[in-house]
């Protein structure tokens, strides 16, 4: 049986709805790698038909959140770390472009949304803090003046986020994350572009770090765990 899901209420979008429920659940590890997923309790816990979520597990499916397993149902993809590191790569280039522009416009950050991601870092809400450190970056992006950046950002954002996901859930480093953003967020504020570049690269590549760091601890245990005795 899988985790409880909160309801949601039927409108033209419920397809969009229900994709997005369950994306939350894997990107908060609800749903765990290799967790068979059924269509009919997905149906009974959100209140909805079937088709609805069958829907949303065929783009769970082509966007490589599940996989076809044998039997009934769906499998919870495993994270692939290959995949991510280049993802990650990615949005360091564009992360970077995006602080030099918006510091080029000594763009100030609303000192709110740093306190709020202060406060879901300390309240260990993975949903909380995965949204705030969304808008910190939505922010710079907005900010540097250029739609693609945004645009581009947003094609590996879903994935991003299971990443950040499975690290936040067992980082004991969730504040200093947020050290990390007011520093880039000075910079950008008094229009030093180089450091603005350099810390926000900086910042992709432990966030890159430490999702494989993660990958390798959860590898050895599982080894650990099935090694034969000599």
């Amino acid at each position: 049986m899988t985790p409880h899901l909160v309801k949601i209420e039927t409108t033209p979008d419920l397809v969009d709805q229900v994709y997005r429920s369950l994306l939350d659940a894997i990107s908060e590890g609800l749903l765990k790698p290799g967790q068979r997923v059924m269509q009919e309790d997905i149906a009974t816990q959100l209140s909805v038909s079937r088709q609805p979520v069958l829907q949303a597990l065929r783009l769970l499916k082509n966007d490589g959140f599940v996989l076809d397993a044998p039997g009934r149902g769906v499998l919870v993809a495993p994270l692939d770390v290959s995949r991510l590191m280049h993802i990650y790569q990615v949005r360091s280039a564009l992360d970077a472009l995006a602080a030099r522009l918006a510091a080029r416009v000594f763009y100030r950050i609303d000192p709110g949304l740093i306190a709020r991601g202060r406060s879901a870092a300390r309240s260990g809400d993975i949903k909380a803090m995965m949204a705030a450190d969304a808008q910190f970056h939505g922010a710079i992006y907005a900010a540097s003046g250029n739609p693609l950046i945004t645009q581009s950002a947003q094609l590996h954002w879903h994935h991003i986020r299971r990443a950040m996901g499975a690290v936040l859930q067992v980082s004991t480093m969730r504040e200093s994350v947020w050290d990390e953003h007011e520093a880039i967020a000075h910079a950008i504020a008094t229009g030093n572009e180089n450091a603005a570049e350099k810390l926000i690269r900086q910042h992709a590549e432990e966030a890159s770090m430490n999702l494989s760091r993660l990958m390798s601890s959860a590898v050895a245990q599982v080894s650990s765990a099935t090694a034969l005795p000599l």
